[in-house]
């Protein structure tokens, strides 16, 4: 009987041999239910075989095969294999993380195939000039379709309440449901409502150039049309009938796109893959993708291992993103992972964004990218924003802001122009503190403290997830008189309600978007001006154009400059440079000012001068002198448990290992993780770096055979290649 080795999600780093029955048909990369233990599950075949080194009587057999949808190519096993090698994680761990949820059961896949609405004859007789105003979103889906027929995902992508909508309508028969027709099928149309600067066609044409392989920086300022860039590359593929895989790193950035590309190519299919679908509906998706009728692919990480038969493109967007680095299982960047992809299919691949990591800078200094700059915006008249930094050691602030600031916001609300207040921290409060003993309002099961949230009166830790509610009196000493320390986005917003009692106020962080459905009411609010100032976090700081947003007040920002993180700096400089760039993106300037007690710092120079090049040099002369990345490759071994010393016996066991090993590398010594305790573990982490990325995986194949052979039962570890987390 034939053989076949089978990638489960078992935490082991070996495929298991099972035997096929003459009365099954099964190929490589098809989905089967073998026997393990004494339950059966799912695991992908990943080699067919003559031979195993296990006796006959040990090898089970194969109990079904999953045949209900067609096979993962050899193209997506070979990048899954180079992922489970490069960053170290079980085979079949890896393979199934990257699978839909519903692929990873043994219940049966139904392709369903999309429904579509249309106008019946009464509904095209209305006259929209009558219809009563208050049915908003009803307007918007009979607007849209007398353009013609759309997609279920289309119209509900108008409203969060367009389902129930939809239903009102079809019962007063003035829509109805018809099966869409296959797409891939329609003729490709280019919807050319833009025409490129200078800057932007040399772009597309450097890429349209290019035979096969080639990695593209593209370095583009704030505002000055990376997109258009992206759609002109998207046309020429397209009308190859190849498909394009679009990645961004937030969940948040996806309507806006979806419905701009689907505006530029009204008659090519579109599907977008992310972590706010349902089960069902993202692999409905995904199987798009996967037969190719879905030619644009739009997704966060994990949309990278989407099985794409004509790929013929990727791209990039705000490429410097530490969101496309996953933390748990799996630790790869999908950044990296796509340009090996790319490298893998012979296609190009275009890296975006207004500040690009040191990283991929560098590669494109050193030639190993080609660098492609937009130096201006593209919108007629619009111009980079004026930088101003408030000097605050000296000056006192009223509820976090100075008299500048306010003045600021006052002039905006004067003129009828939109403002946005950036702070990181959501919450009212980084911390409560009793006036009398000092008590701080600690998590009992972290090492970090609990973030007081007025407006339902609890203590949260955005750690563990740990809640209580907030005290009478001190837990310590019973005073009453407890203080909140510090100001977020809720302490914020009350401010400003206190000091612009008429103004419309925003406040848009993970807490008030948490519902599905919600940014995007809130961005229509946005658009449609119903909003004077925004208040938010790293959420509105990339992607969003608002044209009548000209001002930016930046709160806060000064607390990065003390960390311990090396790429803290990098990370800020990106973030204000992003934030900043939300302003003056129309005919109307823009202003940015930012509150900070160092304004003469080397950061808020550059900041003030639009300079990202200098401040990229400043930054890796650093990292040259200290020996960080990008000049050094590093790996962290990460361990948490429920015992201090056991976690600190493993790591210094796992150290010596390393040291008794003839290698290049350097072993630095074991230290506490920046959150020492997180969720009552016990963290702490080993850091080993070398010059070259190849020394560095010849000593990883050496010493990860000596950590599974440690005694670690009651231990959690990980190796996270490439970090950007300590």
């Amino acid at each position: 009987m034939p053989i076949v080795r089978v990638a489960l999600d078992i935490p082991l780093s070996t495929l298991f041999d099972y035997l096929v029955g003459a009365e099954l048909s099964v190929e490589v990369g098809q989905r089967v239910v073998v026997p393990f233990g004494r339950k059966q599950v799912v695991g992908v075949v990943m080699e067919l075989a003559e031979s195993s080194e296990l006796t006959p009587g040990r090898i089970k057999s194969v109990e079904r095969v999953l045949d209900d949808v067609a096979p993962l190519p050899s193209e997506l096993l070979k990048l899954l294999r180079f992922c489970s090698d490069y960053y170290h994680y079980a085979l079949g761990m890896t393979v199934m993380s990257a699978l839909p949820l519903r692929l990873r059961t043994q219940e049966p896949m139904v392709n369903r195939q999309e429904s579509g609405y249309i106008l019946t004859a009464s509904g095209k007789r209305l006259d929209m000039a009558q219809f009563p105003k208050r049915r908003v979103v009803q307007q918007r889906i009979l607007q849209a379709l007398q353009q013609g027929m759309q997609s279920a995902t289309q119209l509900r992508n108008l409203s969060s309440s367009a389902a129930a909508n939809l239903k009102i309508l079809q019962d007063a028969g003035w829509i109805e449901a018809q099966a869409m027709p296959e797409t891939a099928a329609l003729a490709h149309r280019f919807q050319e409502t833009y025409r490129l600067t200078t800057e932007q066609q040399q772009a597309v044409d450097a890429v349209k150039q290019t035979s096969g392989y080639a990695c593209f920086l593209l370095h583009g300022i704030t505002g000055s049309g990376k997109t258009e860039v992206y759609v002109h590359l998207m046309n020429r593929v397209l009308q190859g009938e190849g498909q394009i895989l679009l990645l961004v790193p937030e969940i948040n950035l996806t309507p806006q796109l979806e419905n701009y590309f689907r505006s530029r190519f009204p008659e090519t299919e579109l599907v977008s893959l992310h972590s706010g679908l349902s089960d069902g509906e993202r692999v409905q998706k995904w199987l798009r993708a996967q037969s190719g009728h879905a030619r644009i692919v739009l997704g966060t990480r994990l949309a990278v291992f989407t099985p794409l038969p004509k790929l013929g493109l990727l791209l990039v967007d705000e490429e410097h993103d530490a969101s496309f680095k996953q933390q748990d299982g799996l630790k790869y960047s999908a950044r990296d992972v796509a340009i090996f992809r790319a490298s893998q299919r012979g296609v190009p691949i275009v890296l975006g964004s207004a500040t690009p990591s040191l990283e991929s800078y560098y590669n494109a200094q050193i030639g190993r990218y080609h660098l492609l700059k937009l130096a201006q915006r593209a919108a007629a008249q619009a111009e980079l924003p004026q930088v101003h930094c408030i000097n605050v050691s000296q000056i006192p602030l009223r509820e976090g802001f100075s008299p500048a600031m306010l003045g600021a916001l006052q002039a905006r609300l004067d003129r009828k122009e939109q403002s946005l207040v950036f702070i990181n921290r959501r919450g009212y409060a980084p911390v409560l503190m009793c006036t009398s003993c000092g008590w701080l309002s600690g998590c009992a099961n972290c090492a970090g403290k609990l973030v007081l949230h007025m407006k339902d009166r609890r203590l949260r830790c955005h750690h563990c997830g740990h809640q209580e509610r907030v005290p009478h009196a001190c837990p310590s000493c019973g005073n009453v008189d407890l203080q909140a320390v510090g100001v977020g986005t809720q302490r914020i917003e009350e401010a400003l309600q206190a000091h612009f009692p008429e103004a419309r106020i925003l406040r848009v962080d993970r807490d008030s978007t948490r519902n599905k459905g919600s940014w995007l009411v809130m961005r229509r609010q946005i658009e449609a001006g119903e909003i004077d100032i925004l208040v938010g976090t790293q959420i509105l700081a990339k992607g969003h154009d608002f044209p009548n947003l000209t001002l930016v007040g930046v709160l806060n920002p000064d607390g990065a400059l003390y960390s311990m993180d090396f790429r803290a700096s990098e990370k800020l400089f990106a973030q204000l440079a992003q934030v900043a760039g939300r302003a003056g993106r129309a005919e109307k300037p823009g202003e940015v000012l930012v509150q900070t007690a160092f304004p003469d710092h080397p950061l808020y120079r550059a900041l003030r001068a639009h300079d990202f090049e200098a401040w990229a040099q400043i930054l890796l002369s650093e990292r040259q002198a200290a020996g960080f990345p990008p000049f050094v490759y590093q790996v962290l071994l990460s361990a948490e448990g429920k015992r201090e010393n056991e976690v600190f016996s493993f790591l210094q066991q796992a150290r010596s290992a390393a040291m008794e090993l003839v290698s290049s590398v350097e072993v630095y010594s074991v230290l506490p993780s920046v959150l020492p305790k997180r969720a009552n573990h016990f963290r702490a982490q080993l850091l080993v770096q070398a010059d070259q990325r190849k020394a560095l995986q010849e000593f990883l194949r050496q010493w990860k055979p000596s950590l599974e052979a440690l005694p670690a039962q009651k231990l959690r570890w990980s190796l996270d290649i490439d970090p950007l987390e300590f």
